[in-house]
């Protein structure tokens, strides 16, 4: 879960320097000179990347999401009873809990 949070941060974090970045290039995009274009290439390059890698990390968490979904629907159809037991289980603690919040 910890890394999840962490992943999720570093999504959250990444998305907004690539906002950050892309005002950034826009409001410099009547700038002239030499300096100011070098920068901005480099900008320019850096916002490439981070746009990959943004999109490689969504990539990669819709993946092992989705190998967790089709793993869980493969042993919840191997073991039905038991799925039943643990989903009673877990609704029954739920219930006690919440219950005891009231």
């Amino acid at each position: 879960m910890n890394a999840e949070i962490s992943t999720d941060q570093l999504v959250s974090d990444l998305k907004s320097v690539v906002n950050d970045a892309e005002a950034l290039l826009n409001a410099t995009s009547t700038q002239t000179g030499d300096t100011i274009k070098t920068v901005r290439a480099r900008a320019e390059e850096s916002l490439r990347q981070a746009k990959a890698r943004l999109t490689e990390i969504e990539q990669d968490a819709m993946r092992r999401a989705k190998e967790i979904a089709d793993a869980t629907d493969e042993y919840v159809r191997d073991n039905p009873w038991q799925s039943v037991g643990i989903a009673a289980g877990i609704g029954l603690l739920l219930g006690v809990l919440l219950g005891r919040r009231s």
